[in-house]
């Protein structure tokens, strides 16, 4: 007999509670850590592929900021803060390498749930906190995200008064 941890939840609403979860739970850590030691990660299937000239190094793709998709927005916003860099991933089994070369503090993921899942297990063990934008339309093509939202997640700082 099969037991289920969560009787009457899907997939899906499993991942997202423990996304959600994870980001509440390592905001305050997150929000210490400088833009200059923070990375972010965003899924190739963001690119808008008709007109994406994206330059492709190693297991990622560097945006070349053309105006294509939101990516292009997203990159101008890290550069604007000052942030590590972005890293438009080919695929998650990428975070690792990227981890392991770069060595930062914190890392802000844009994903389906099931890849932000994952990408919150990957991090556990490597002292890196995350914080999670999920996709407002997945699917392996044309996916996107809120701007906002993204926006907002970037911009988290903790205030110390002086």
């Amino acid at each position: 007999m099969k037991l289920c941890k969560f009787p009457g939840k899907s997939k899906l609403q499993i991942y997202k509670a423990y996304t959600e979860k994870q980001n509440k739970a390592q905001q305050k850590s997150f929000a210490k850590i400088p833009f200059d030691k923070r990375l972010v990660f965003a899924p190739h299937c963001m690119r808008n592929t008709a007109v994406c000239v994206a330059v492709e190094k190693d297991s990622h793709y560097i945006c070349m900021e053309c105006g294509g998709c939101k990516l292009s927005d997203i990159s101008k916003l890290v550069k604007k803060l000052g942030y590590g860099g972005l890293y438009v991933l080919k695929g998650g089994r990428a975070i690792v390498k990227i981890i392991n070369e770069q060595k930062p503090g914190a890392i802000v993921g844009i994903a389906c749930f099931y890849e932000g899942e994952q990408a919150f297990k990957v991090t556990e063990d490597a002292d890196v906190v995350v914080q999670f934008v999920p996709l407002t339309k997945d699917g392996c093509a044309a996916t996107d995200t809120d701007l906002n939202e993204v926006e907002k997640i970037l911009k988290q700082q903790l205030i110390v008064n002086s």
